[in-house]
């Protein structure tokens, strides 16, 4: 019987990361997790979502059954990732090869040796054994109406080891009804003119329909997907955000987004590939891990822009330093202050927040001026656009927003035997004509303060109470003056629709938490009662 998908069929984007990105070290997913993973990869249209190994692993045999009652895919397909039968062992009477049979999954991808050492070594069976556990487990699956992909494990190790091996496995599980055969880069060794000399030869020799895995250890994971594309490849696997073992495997957004906008091949359904960046983003909020701001396209600084010759270029056409338009994956263009900021970055910039400065050059050099002054201290503002934002308003409107005027803070940090330090601020500020002093406790000196604050501020300002600090990051800027080093404190805070960033100096790191903490309430409160 022959592959039942057309050799020049469909192109196929196939998503692994809910088996091969978990194996990424320190990720670990629930079912619940995966199943919401899923919904976002449906989302951004890939053809095929590899769910896990049932039978091999309690959790994905979870994730399988409720997936068939929790799951409404619009795009994809589930697959179901298992292995050739054991030997010895008829497919039909293997209990792994029924789990994935009875998966629920209309496809199942096998895993098989292609390299005739891992047969011998890894598998512990002869290399026509091998072809005879490929072939009956294919066949058998076939038998019970799904459709098959084989992954050919370590395919370009075998192949440089034993080409003529390696083919006949190919065209083993083709011949028995496979729809795609994967050549996989298991060891992640492969540089991309070997990946498309191979891939050329299998299109030419076995005619079979070939798809690509690859790993990153080359760095090279995205570049050897493309190389084999363009050599005849038509079905590629990866993972969202380039999740999987040691050093990943090829990011699937890079891999379609160079496909769609780079070489016009129509891969994802149209207008999907633009919610790419959320998808990466939301992703990577369900894995805990941190997305990669210099990440290919969906990284917060993908379209991130510093230097001041690239934003006078940019600000006569922003083609000039894109290689695209970042709308096309959803993502923004940004333009960072700092002390590398021209006039034409603060102009940039500051059209960004809402502020036409085109008409007062004079305006423009003083805040130029002002910022890399700032940063020479130790302050950043590409990090920060809420504080750089209170800085261009002191500048366009002669002073901040003044919603309180603080008269005094203090803060102390007492200790008692057998208990944990306890800390405790005391604010006095003035606001709406009436002053507050309020003490706030807290298990760090920042903690109470902000306590403090907010609840000083909250009485004047109800909503203050929305607000909701989420991260904290402090520097030591100059490490070799010990504990008298300049110190920055980075602040994110939220109000349940948006977040911003406050940055903070000082000698003291409670003295820069400080300026950091006010700098943020001053800006949610502007941003609420602007608008």
């Amino acid at each position: 019987m022959s592959g039942t998908t057309d050799l020049h069929g469909g192109f196929h984007v196939y998503d692994t990361t809910l088996r091969d990105g978990a194996q990424q070290e320190g990720l670990n997913l629930s079912v619940a997790d995966k199943l919401s993973i899923a919904r976002h990869l449906d989302d951004l249209g890939v053809g095929y979502i590899e769910g896990g190994w049932p039978g091999a692993n309690p959790k994905d045999t979870d994730f399988f059954r409720r997936a068939r009652d929790e799951l409404d895919l619009r795009h994809a397909k589930l697959a179901a990732f298992g292995a050739t039968r054991r030997a010895g062992v008829a497919a039909a009477d293997d209990p792994l090869v029924a789990a994935l049979r009875d998966s629920g999954a209309s496809v199942v991808t096998l895993v098989a040796k292609s390299h005739d050492r891992h047969v011998e070594l890894a598998l512990r069976t002869t290399p026509a054994e091998n072809l005879a556990m490929i072939r009956d487990t294919v066949t058998h699956l076939r038998e019970e109406g799904q459709e098959v992909f084989l992954d050919a494990e370590h395919f370009f190790d075998g192949y440089r080891a034993n080409r003529d091996y390696a083919l006949e496995v190919l065209r083993t599980a083709y011949d028995a009804g496979a729809s795609v055969i994967a050549l996989c880069d298991t060891n992640g060794g492969m540089l991309p003119g070997w990946v498309g000399d191979v891939v050329h030869d299998v299109v030419e020799t076995a005619q079979v329909r070939v798809g690509i895995h690859c790993h990153n250890d080359t760095g090279c994971a995205v570049a050897n997907t493309l190389a084999a594309v363009d050599a005849g490849a038509t079905h590629v696997q990866g993972t969202i955000n380039g999740y999987g073992e040691r050093t990943g495997n090829a990011d699937l957004v890079s891999v379609v987004a160079n496909l769609q906008l780079k070489l016009d091949r129509q891969v994802l359904p149209a207008g999907l590939l633009a919610d790419a960046t959320r998808v990466a983003h939301a992703v990577a909020e369900v894995t805990n891990v941190p997305p990669a701001g210099r990440q290919p396209y969906v990284g917060t600084s993908a379209f991130a822009h510093k230097a001041g010759l690239h934003a006078s270029a940019i600000k006569v056409d922003p083609d000039l330093y894109q290689h695209m338009d970042p709308a096309g994956v959803g993502n923004d263009m940004r333009l960072l202050v700092s002390d590398m900021a021209g006039r034409a970055s603060i102009e940039l910039k500051g059209r960004e927040l809402g502020f036409d400065l085109s008409g007062d050059k004079d305006l423009v050099t003083r805040v130029t001026a002002r910022v890399k002054e700032l940063e020479s201290r130790g302050f950043t503002f590409e990090a920060a656009d809420a504080s750089f934002e209170l800085l261009l308003l002191e500048e366009v409107e002669g002073a901040r927003p003044a919603y309180f005027e603080v008269e005094s803070w203090r803060v102390i940090t007492e200790t008692r035997p057998g208990a944990e330090a306890l800390s405790e601020a005391t604010v006095k500020l003035r606001s709406e004509g009436v002053r507050y002093v309020v003490t706030g406790e807290g298990n760090g000196p920042v903690n109470a303060l902000d306590q403090a604050l907010r609840e000083a501020i909250g009485q004047a300002y109800p909503e203050v109470a929305k607000f909701e600090l989420i991260d904290y990051k402090v520097r030591i800027l100059d490490q070799g003056h010990g504990t008298d080093a300049v110190t920055r404190v980075l602040i994110e805070t939220t109000d349940g629709e948006s977040t911003w960033v406050t940055v903070g100096v000082g000698h003291n790191v409670i003295e820069a938490s400080w300026g950091a903490l006010v700098d943020s309430m001053t800006f949610g409160l502007r941003r609420h009662h602007r608008g």
